[in-house]
């Protein structure tokens, strides 16, 4: 049995043009489940993408905000979307804990208490709940006024 992925709610994009049409078959682990049909998966996210690359670029013992990830992203209002992204991440080689809320309060992570001890292992001051010395700490690449 074949399951097409838009009756069950999904809202998928339309495959680019001039990428293959084929879809890959999405299989629960117990092989009784039928065949979910997903779309062409690869076309999920260019700002999904920028965004992992811009918080690998903050540099070890620094910070940013969701907004300033945003806006490096080329999304500037876009802070929501980007903690949505941070959510979702379980990649290693992203330093997550690296992007904080406005402010320098420490903002969502899966574990606050992994948060802070990974921000003070890089020699960050942390309290209990926001960076201490922030402005210090804060990583953008856009120039703010002296």
């Amino acid at each position: 049995m074949e399951i097409d992925a838009n009756a069950l709610g999904g809202s998928w994009p339309a495959p680019s043009a001039g990428r293959s049409q084929a879809a890959p078959d999405v299989r629960p682990p117990d092989s009784k489940s039928p065949i979910v049909t997903a779309p062409h998966l690869s076309s999920r996210g260019t700002f999904e993408a920028r965004v992992l690359a811009v918080v690998r670029r903050i540099p070890y013992g620094r910070v940013s905000t969701y907004g300033d990830v945003a806006e490096m992203a080329g999304h500037p209002r876009a802070w929501r979307a980007v903690g949505a992204v941070m959510r979702a991440c379980r990649a290693p080689s992203v330093p997550c804990h690296r992007v904080v809320a406005v402010g320098g309060r420490l903002g969502g992570y899966s574990n606050p208490l992994r948060k802070r001890q990974l921000l003070q292992a890089e020699g960050l001051s942390v309290g209990r709940d926001k960076i201490r010395e922030f402005a210090a700490a804060r990583w953008t690449t856009r120039r703010r006024p002296r």
